[in-house]
C-alpha cells in the first residue's frame, strides 16, 4: 500500500511562488508515473501535472508555463514548482502515483494523502 505525504503549501500573494513536495513510500516507484491534482472549494478534484519514469511531463492548460513538475527517484519524491500564482490556483493539492505512463482522471483513485493547502491572495 503506497503512502503519500504532501508538504510545502501555504499562503502567498498573487504573483508569488511555492514549491510542493510529495514523498511516496511502500512500493517500488521506479516504473510509475507521478503527479499532482488539486481540489478547490466546491469543485471536483482536477489533474494538474504528471511526470513519468521516462521524464515525460504533461500539464493542465491552466498551469502550463507557470508550473514545473520534477521527480527524484532516489528519494521517491515528486515536486511541483509553482510560479506566477493566481488566486484561482487556491486549492488543496494532492499527489498520486500509478504504474504506467500517464495519470487518469482523479476518480480512478480510491486512496489519497492528506494534501497540502495552497492559498493565493489577490
Amino acid at each position: 500500500q503506497v503512502q503519500l505525504v504532501e508538504s510545502g503549501g501555504g499562503l502567498v500573494q498573487a504573483g508569488g511562488s511555492l514549491r510542493l513536495s510529495c514523498v511516496a513510500s511502500g512500493v517500488d516507484l521506479s516504473g510509475d508515473v507521478m503527479g499532482w491534482y488539486r481540489q478547490a472549494p466546491g469543485k471536483r478534484r482536477a489533474f494538474v501535472a504528471y511526470i513519468n519514469s521516462a521524464g515525460r511531463t504533461n500539464y493542465a492548460d491552466s498551469v502550463k508555463g507557470r508550473f514545473t513538475i520534477s521527480r527524484d527517484n532516489a528519494k521517491n519524491t515528486v515536486y511541483l514548482q509553482m510560479s506566477s500564482l493566481k488566486p484561482e490556483d487556491t486549492a488543496v493539492y494532492y499527489c498520486q502515483t500509478k504504474r504506467g505512463t500517464i495519470l487518469p482522471d482523479a476518480s480512478w483513485f480510491d486512496s489519497w494523502g492528506q494534501g497540502t493547502q495552497v492559498t493565493v491572495s489577490s
